[in-house]
């Protein structure tokens, strides 16, 4: 058995970050699989300060949509990755799919459904796309392992402004209800599994109004794995001390 730790970011722009030298603390921690959000940057413009370390494998999904989405992988475990074009359908860079030993690890940016109701419509065929696959390799016998900015809001303890925000996407009672189906569906969120209902842990706050100084905040970052995986959590944390986004790291720790 091994320690295998995971950290989720979504980074609002990798090259913002780099300039802010905000990923210089993974040289100081072993972090196994880094899984970045929203880098909006080809593998070519991701500059190579981000950190000294060099990882063994990297798998860069960018968005065809220049400036837009984007995820990165980094690890020293070697394994295989795969495109998953059938779920990220519109080539938006959403998804690292990399499998090693009999753990599927995904790595995802969930859409954003508050632009309007197109938008909103195709985050929740994403997300049906995405338990398809998922329960598919449930089926081949893989363990799962999922990261990232899901953009919803699970419960209202999951965000300082439960009543503000009902009518708002992120946290549509649909939106939540898909969160429910996939624990219903042999998933486990990390997170709470080890801290229960603790209050006021949050991994995204707005830049307006001093939100992230005043913790109006919401939790919509995540990590989840399948139950037979439950066993092997050591710990899950939100990073919430991590500076240079919106958004806030998440940690996972699995005993392998």
């Amino acid at each position: 058995m091994a320690k295998f730790t995971f950290i989720s970011w979504n980074v609002n722009g990798i090259r913002a970050v780099e300039k802010k030298e905000a990923l210089k603390w993974i040289d100081e921690e072993e972090v196994d699989f880094l899984g970045l959000q929203e880098i909006k940057a080809e593998a070519e413009q991701i500059p190579e300060t981000i950190f000294d370390r060099n990882y063994k494998y990297q798998s860069i999904n960018a968005s065809s949509n220049k400036g837009q989405s984007g995820v990165a992988l980094y690890t020293d475990v070697r394994g295989e990755a795969f495109s998953c074009d059938h779920v990220d359908i519109l080539n938006e860079g959403r998804i690292n799919e990399y499998h090693f030993g009999n753990i599927a690890y995904f790595n995802v940016y969930f859409p954003n459904g508050q632009r309007n109701e197109e938008r909103l419509a195709y985050k929740m065929a994403f997300y049906e796309r995405f338990l398809e696959h998922i329960l598919d390799l449930r089926r081949q016998g893989k363990s799962i392992v999922v990261c990232g900015d899901v953009n919803t809001a699970h419960h209202p303890i999951d965000l300082a402004r439960p009543k503000a925000n009902e009518k708002t996407s992120g946290f549509l009672p649909m939106e939540r209800a898909w969160q429910d189906k996939l624990l219903a569906s042999g998933f486990v969120d990390t997170f709470r599994h080890v801290h229960g209902d603790v209050a006021e842990r949050y991994s995204w706050w707005s830049y307006r109004a001093a939100a992230r100084k005043n913790n109006v905040g919401w939790r919509i970052d995540y990590f989840y794995v399948s139950d037979d995986l439950k066993e092997k959590i050591i710990d899950a944390d939100i990073l919430d001390d991590v500076m240079g986004s919106d958004h806030c790291p998440v940690k996972l720790v699995l005993e392998l």
